[in-house]
Parts: structure tokens; sequence; C-alpha cells
């Protein structure tokens, strides 16, 4: 059976196909069109879905779509209404949207698809963000938890998954939402909205908590876990621009930062305070989780579930055991909850597939790497694959920084070893080296440690054997090993730690393995092959454009090797 989940309209639409249990592929249609967090339908990851699936479109037994677009027009007009005139705007824009394409979804992915009478099926927001997480979770029973700005009505969810089932319980509803304060917090500091809400957790370890009082001013907290946002500050429940008003600016002293002008203090210690409070909401509701449901694992999904920082608080500071987070937590992630939901749950299919590792994208073969570089003639050297994995850790002892393309593509937000660019560590100067010439982005933004599982615990302070496979989560940086590893140590001495197989990436293993044999360090620098405002690399062809056009040193594309200082003219 062949179900086709999609996630779109809002923002990073994706596309995911599960066959008869089993998830082949998944992809954000970003990465084809080159239209960073791309809202529209995902037709070129559809594609690319279906012909990893060997499949064609009458192939395909259900579509499903990961909300239902009824339901968020009706908590539209409620809240329009209720916030009027003061919507008038917001409400002149939206509505004639909604009323030429939104309510009509079902005959526009029908159309889409090019199948006019085919079935969509509808899932609810949350829950389809509760079966990516549950659903292909390895825990048999598990509490769930789903933070995002908003789906439906519901911004907040809690429940428990068992077996095939997943019975979300309750439900925090809009305007009151974790990731719409986030967002604001955002805004606030100048930067967008649904795209740099990472660089509020960067620029926070360098702040103090001065305006934790005024950030507790914005948010009543429940012992049971609720919680509701003082609505007097903010503006999203009835502007489509605005994320909260004039009396917020006024409770911090100061208007909102304009784009791309200079950080200072200020705003690194709003975005400490703001991180702070964010993180006392979430701890808050996974600790009454567990005590109303006693489980011992916990499920999370929903784009706040993207929050490293707090993750990490949530394993050390509640009584879980474990936590599992779905890697692609926000919006795309819910086109493989979706499909989940009808396979597993609908259907009452008997969960048989545990989601290891997000290399869910296309993949190119080693000629197709090759072709790319002898069509722009450019030089490289080709090597096996021992002699590949020596080379590519010669080059990052040698500080070199190097574009890493290999295998399939990951799923989700960050690059775990095939889409990545790495260097090495131990060099002091190489955050502010990709920063500045590769990524061209804020000195202040971290980079994050791949390390060999096996001797994580050694350079972490997180228990032996903890996988830790996503860049979810930032455990301290032993103290003994800080000066070794400088280039992954953030301000506040964690690292956003992804640990490295080589059952489930063998060749980026070994690749750090060597590197660890001559250093004694099995750590690299990984970060996102891309540059600031631009996708990840997909094709052959994306990867070499963003190498010769970055200040990155080499290529490892496929079985291939290109040292840019082998390069003559300028070929970009």
């Amino acid at each position: 059976m062949n179900i086709l989940g999609i996630s779109c309209y809002y923002h990073d639409a994706a596309a995911a196909l599960v066959q008869d249990g089993t998830l082949v592929a998944a992809a954000e249609e970003e990465r084809f069109n080159r239209k960073k967090h791309d809202p529209g339908f995902p037709k070129l990851a559809i594609d690319y879905c279906l012909a990893e699936g060997g499949i064609t479109r009458e192939q395909i037994d259900h579509v499903v779509f990961y909300e239902k677009p009824f339901v968020k027009f009706d908590r539209i007009l409620n809240m329009y209404t209720f916030t009027w005139p003061h919507s008038m705007v917001s409400f002149l824009k939206a509505i004639p949207l909604w009323l030429k394409d939104r309510l009509w979804m079902r005959t526009d992915i029908q159309k889409s698809l090019e199948m006019p009478d085919k079935e969509i099926l509808f899932a609810e927001h949350h829950m389809s963000h509760a079966a990516s997480a549950f659903l292909v979770s390895p825990y048999e029973k598990a509490a769930i938890l789903t933070l995002d700005g908003v789906g439906e009505w519901t911004t907040t969810g809690r429940g428990y998954g068992d077996g095939n089932q997943i019975h979300l319980e309750e439900q925090i509803s809009f305007p009151h939402s974790i990731g719409l304060l986030y967002s604001a917090i955002t805004s606030y500091l100048g930067f967008r909205v649904n795209d740099a809400e990472w660089k509020v957790m960067g620029l926070a370890p360098y702040g103090e908590p001065k305006y934790v009082d005024q950030f507790a001013e914005l948010v009543d907290m429940k012992p049971d876990g609720s919680f509701r946002l003082n609505m007097k500050y903010f503006a999203h429940h009835w502007s489509s621009k605005r994320m909260f008003n004039r009396r917020f600016e006024r409770l911090f002293g100061r208007p909102q930062r304009l784009p791309e002008s200079e950080l200072e203090d200020f705003h690194r210690d709003i975005a400490h305070s703001g991180q702070k409070i964010v993180e006392r909401i979430i701890v808050n509701l996974a600790r009454a989780t567990h005590e109303k449901y006693g489980l011992d694992d916990l499920c999370i999904a929903g784009g706040v579930g993207l929050n490293s920082v707090a993750n990490w608080r949530i394993l050390k500071e509640t009584p879980f055991k474990r936590v599992w987070i779905q890697p692609a937590a926000g919006d795309s992630g819910g086109a493989v909850g979706a499909a989940f939901f009808v396979w597993n749950t609908l259907l009452g299919n008997p969960r048989t597939y545990e989601m290891r590792h997000a290399y869910l994208g296309p993949e190119y073969s080693n000629d197709e790497c090759e072709a790319v570089l002898k069509a722009r003639n450019i030089p490289y050297e080709k090597h096996d694959r021992d002699a590949l994995v020596k080379e590519s850790a010669k080059h990052v002892a040698d500080s070199k920084v190097i574009g890493w393309y290999q295998g399939r593509m990951e799923f989700g937000p960050r690059a775990l070893g095939s889409r990545s660019i790495i260097a090495n560590p131990m060099n002091p100067e190489m955050k502010d080296i990709i920063n500045a010439k590769v990524k061209f982005r804020e000195k202040f933004r971290p980079f994050a440690p791949a390390v060999l599982l096996e001797r994580a615990h050694e350079f972490f302070e997180m228990d032996e054997g903890l996988e830790l496979p996503y860049m979810l989560m930032v455990p301290k940086v032993r103290a003994e090993v800080r000066d070794k590893i400088p280039a992954v140590t953030h301000e506040d001495g964690t690292g956003r730690v992804q640990t490295v197989t080589r059952r489930d990436n063998a060749l980026y293993y070994d690749m750090i393995e060597e590197f660890g044999k001559h250093s004694g360090v099995p750590v690299v620098v990984n970060t996102s092959f891309n540059v600031r405002g631009e996708p990840i690399v997909n094709t052959p062809e994306n990867a070499l454009n963003c190498f010769l056009k970055t200040g990155m040193d080499v290529l490892v594309l496929g079985n291939c090797i290109v040292d840019k200082s082998r390069i003559e003219g300028d070929l970009v």
C-alpha cells in the first residue's frame, strides 16, 4: 500500500511516501526549487518521492494532508471577529485568499496531482505532529508533547501513544502559544519569523537574564503545565504582520531592533532572558506531563521541538528517562506524521517501522557527480573509498573547510553528514572563518560537533551510549577538553551534538574516525552545506555552485575531491 503525505501552503512544504508501513522517501520542496521555506504545493518533492518508491500517481492508495483547512478557517474567522476593528487590514487580506483557494484545498490538491477524482484525507495538524514523533519512535507506549506556533486551533498538545493509537487528551489553544511567544522574541530582535529562531538560541548564551521578570509578565504558568499569554502585549491574534504591540516595546524599554543593525548587549540580554522563560514553560509542561501519565518515555514534535536547549533540560531535569524528537519537527514533518497516522491509526496496521535516521532524500551516483565536474572543466582527483576517507580526514586536519556531499539528502532542517560543511574543531579560528567566509552570517552563530557515538561521553557531559543523532540536544562540553575543540564549544560551554554511527552513515563515521586516529579527537565541525538565505544543497550542481562562490577550500563530491587552489580562473 502506498500512502502519500503532504504538508504545504504555510511554510516548509514537504512530501513523504510510506509503502507498506515503511518510510521510503521524504523531502522538503525548498531543496528542489531553491526557495527557502517555500510554502507552495510540493510538486517536485512529490515527484521525487514517487520516483524513489518506484510508483506512478495512479498507484497511490491514499493521499493525506497534514491539517484541516475548514477548522483553521473557523479559528481565523473567530479571531478576526473577536479582535475587530484591529484585525480589519488582516481580514481584508486573508479572507479573499481563503475564499478563492484555501477552502477549496481538496480540489487544489487533486488538480495539482492531476488526479481529479482522487479522495483526499485530512489529519489534524497536531495529530500529524504527534504521529510524526510517536508512530516512528522506538517506544511501544510513551507520553507525547506537540509544541508549535499554531495548527488549526491547537498550539500545544499533550497525551500519550500506545501501540498504533494516539490519545491527545489536552490542548492549549490559540492565541496562547509557546511558538508564537518565541516568534515575538525573534521579531523584536529584528530577525525573520519562521526563519531565524535559531539566531535567538545562538545569541542567548552571550547575554544575561536581566529581563526575566519582564518576560514573566508576558506569561502565566500553572502547576499542571498549562500557560496563558498576557494578550495585552501581543498582536498575533489580530495582525498577520506584527507579533507584538507598543506595550511590549514599552515593557522592555526600547523599540524593535531594525534588521541588520548592530546587536548590542541589550539584544543579547533579551535573547538570553526570552530563551530562559521559554525553557521554563517547556520544562514545567514536561514535568506535569510525566506526573500525569507516569511514563518513562516522551515523544516531541512541532517547531518548538527544535529548541535543543529546552530538549536537553527536559532529559536532564524531568523524570523522563528517554526522549525522542522528530528530526523534521516543524511543518515539513507533518507530511510524515499524516501518512503514518493513516497507515497505523486509521487503518489499524501494527507499527513495524522505526525512524533511525533522516537520510530520506535524493542520492546521486559517483558517475553523476563526476559528470558535473567534467561539464564545468573542474579539475579533480578520483579515489576509491579508503583513499577518499584518508584524504578527506587529512584535509580536515590541515584546517581546510570542506563541502561534504555524500549519499541521500537529509530530511529536516539539519545537515547530518550527507549535505554538510565540515572542518577541524581544534582550530580556535575556525568558527569565525566559516561564519565570515563560507556561510556569510553573524559571527555569534555556533557550529555543531559531529562525534563518534562510542566516544561522545569523553567529550560531552552525557551518558555513555546516549544516541543524539539529530542535533536536537545540547550537553555541556567537558571542561577538560574545551580547549581541544574550541570551534564547536559555544559561549556557554555547550555543543549541539550529533552522534554518528557506522550503522547509519558508514562513510561519514569512517572519515571522523580517521581524523580521530591522528588528532586524538573523533569530532568534526558540522554545519549545513548552504549559505545564508539559501536552502541546503540538493544536487551535485547545487553543491558545486555553493562551493565555488564561497570560501570553502575542498569539495568532496561523491568519490571526487576538488581542491579550490588548483582551479584556475573564475568559474562561478
